[in-house]
Parts: structure tokens; sequence; C-alpha cells
């Protein structure tokens, strides 16, 4: 595949601030820096600052794993990130989806999927995030990126006599950008200081988070049990283990991980189960807020929202990664479209381009989400006789499944550039 031009030196992380810069990224998450990589990948002559307020290496304490779709491995492999990932992956060979009781003895098969799109590519694959971000990180040194942890933004207002937005941080700096992009997360600050409203609803769910070791191979299957209070998921991890997703009730989620460890594992095992042999909890639970959040607007004036403070959507797809993937590619291919035409890469006609790419797709997944909880997580017995069915005659229907895989995967529809595996 072809190659960028060369990258420009290498910037230090603690160096200062400038006065001016073509890109401000708020949030060095994986959304954020995956929008400075492929922005700098593809037009090296733009200047990108990222900052964070989070403390410098704190992003490695993060235990989490995320299923990322093939397009985003596509993605990954175009800015030279995956061959550093592929050593820590792990393919999803099989998705088996149950619907049960927690205390029923058999969980009966509904619907089976097979894991791959191609040969020798599976659609999706399950990835420490640290290690995705270890990444991300060492291509933002390659391309010249500046990374400054500690330091938030903390307001901007926008300047249209010089063509720019004067941006605020918290060490009391002040940094002149042609472009702010807010990927600070769900609850973000910088999409309320923008005065952009969203629409927001609280599952009263929580999702615990924790990698769990087992004697036996999980041989690349993840399973999704619907249960009563909401789908736990058991996703693949390499060297026997698996990552899960385990959807409570708020209270309950909260009393689960403050509570003693022989509760917890009496639990986990009743809903993971012993098919793997002895399981032993390797990393420390935690609880996540579960709710639905979409931004009314994308973007402002010199202003753009990507990733989770775009949007949150429950993870019962397991898409919420793969939106910001999506955002990430779009976002930077109309940046650089436009800057390669002399075009102001702040400009709002310029900006609603990619609003208008991301937005429908992005409420779609969220009203599809929505519509999934709201039908598989309770016990009520019409529900689960409908549900049941509709599953069981999707297991039936080869072409309809391997359509859920295609969007799961997400090579279909329009989809920009990198996600295709292309060069901006």
């Amino acid at each position: 595949m072809a190659k960028a031009a060369t990258p420009k030196k290498p910037a230090k992380r603690k160096a200062a601030l400038p006065q001016k810069t073509d890109i401000l990224i708020a949030g060095a998450g994986y959304v954020g820096l995956l929008t400075a990589v492929s922005i700098a990948r593809s037009a090296p002559s733009l200047n990108i600052v990222v900052v964070d307020a989070a403390p410098d290496n704190v992003w490695q304490n993060d235990g989490r794993a995320s299923a990322v779709a093939a397009a985003a491995v596509r993605m990954l492999d175009q800015l030279d990130c995956w061959q550093d990932i592929l050593p820590h992956a792990q393919p999803i060979n099989e998705m088996v989806v149950t619907d049960s009781r927690t205390n029923d003895p058999v969980r009966p098969v509904f619907l089976t999927f097979e894991g791959s799109i191609d040969e020798g590519e599976p659609f999706a694959r399950m990835i420490p995030n640290v290690e995705m971000i270890r990444a991300l990180r060492k291509r933002c040194d390659e391309y010249g990126v500046t990374i400054v942890q500690g330091v938030g933004v903390t307001g901007f207002e926008n300047n249209e006599e010089s063509q720019s937005v004067d941006i605020q941080l918290g060490d009391e700096h002040t940094l002149r950008a042609k472009l702010l992009i807010a990927c600070d997360g769900v609850n973000s600050r910088l999409r309320d200081m923008a005065g952009i409203k969203t629409v927001h609803w609280d599952y009263g769910q929580a999702g615990i988070v924790a990698t769990i070791a087992h004697e036996r191979s999980h041989e690349g299957r993840a399973e999704e049990h619907f249960l009563p209070a909401g789908p736990f998921a058991i996703l693949p991890l390499t060297d026997n283990r698996s990552s899960i997703v385990w959807t409570e009730s708020t209270e309950k989620a909260q009393r689960l991980i403050n509570g003693d460890e022989f509760t917890f594992d009496i639990e986990l095992e009743q809903r993971f189960g012993l098919k793997l042999g002895d399981i032993k909890v390797e990393t420390k639970p935690r609880a996540y807020p579960l709710g639905l959040t979409l931004a009314r607007d994308f973007v402002k004036p010199r202003f753009a929202l990507a990733g989770d403070a775009a949007h949150g959507i429950h993870p019962i797809a397991g898409q919420g990664l793969n939106l910001g993937f999506k955002d990430a590619a779009a976002l930077a291919e109309k940046v650089v479209e436009a800057h390669r035409l002399g075009l102001d890469i702040g400009a709002l006609n310029v900006l609603e381009e990619y609003q208008r790419w991301r937005r429908f797709d992005t409420v779609q997944m969220g009203v599809t989400t929505d519509i999934l909880n709201r039908l598989f997580s309770n016990d009520i017995a019409p529900l689960r006789a409908l549900r049941s069915f509709g599953l069981g005659v999707v297991d039936r229907l080869p072409k309809l499944k391997d359509f859920f895989i295609n969007q799961a995967s997400g090579i279909s529809g329009k989809t920009p550039r990198l996600l295709r595996g292309e060069q901006i």
C-alpha cells in the first residue's frame, strides 16, 4: 500500500506549547489520537497539538479491551499502527447469542455467526485499549504531533477576523488555532462550552468491565447472553483470557464492585459458567454508567465533535468504538481535502460536510441500540417469546446473517477511505 510523505521530526510531549497551531484536539483517547494521526499522515504540513486533562501515563492503567471491526483494522493498518497491535489482537472466530434467565440450567443458543468476512479477515478482533493507545502515540511521535498531558481546555472564543479560534488552557496558556476538535468523552465540557444541546436519557444500568482468566481456550468464540438485567458479553482475549461486559442495574453494579470478592466471584460464575474451567478475575472490576447521548449538532464554526463527545450509545451491539473510528476517518478526510484545495479547514461549510456524513449514521445506531436494550433487558414473557422467535428466524437465513456481519464489520455503506484501507 502507498506510503505517506516523510514524517516530520518527532515532537516532544513535554515541550512548551506554541502560541499558534493549525489544529488543537482536546482528548488523548483513541478517537483524538486517531484523528491526529490520520490528518498528520496525509497532510504533514499541518501542525497538530493534542491536549488532555488527565495526568501523564494514566492511560497505561486502562484495563479495558475493545471489539475493533474489520474496517477499523484496515484503518489501523493504513496508518501503520497494526503491526504494533497485531501480537495483542484476538480474532473473534464465532459469535453466539443466547436468551435465558440467570438461574436457567441450560442456555439455548438462538443465533450463531461465523467470524470471517473474507479468508483470513475476521469481522472483528478484541484489542486491549492500552495497546491501541500505545501504537497511536508512537505514530503521533513519528508524525510530529505534540501531545501534552495534564492540561485541559478551559474556554475558547471564535475570532473570525483572523479566521481562528482562541483557546484557553488550564495552565493559563492561550493558543490560537484554525480548528478545535473535541474528543473529550460523553460528558464533554467543550460540547457544553460550544452551546451544543444533546438528547439524553439514563438507562438506570451500569456496565461492569473486567478481564477474566480461565483454564481452557475459548477458541476465539464470543458469547452474548441476554439476561433480564441486560446483556452479559464474554469477549475473547489472547492467552486464555476473556473480557466481560456485564450489564446490571446501577444500584446492583455498584454493590457488586464495592462488595467482597467472594460475592462477586459467585455472581460472576453463575453468569460466566465453568465451560472454560476455573475462572479468576484478573483486573479490578469497574462499572460505567450506561445511557444514550446524541449531540444535536456535531459542528460549530471552527469547532467539531468526534467520538463519545458526539454520541454515547449502549454497548449491546459493541459499536461505540467503531462509530468513533468512523468519525475520525470522516473528519480527517474532509479536513485533508479542504487543506489540499487551499480552503479554510475550520470554515463551517467544510465541517458541515463531516456532519452530514456522520450524523444520520450515529442517530440510526443510537436508536437501534436503544431498541435492542429495551427489547432484551427484561423478563416479560411475550417479549421473550417474540425475540427468541426472531433470533431463530435470523439464524436460518444465511443472507440476513451475512448482512448483519457486514454491518458489524463496518464495511457496508458509504465508508471513509481509511476504513476501506485506502490512503486519503
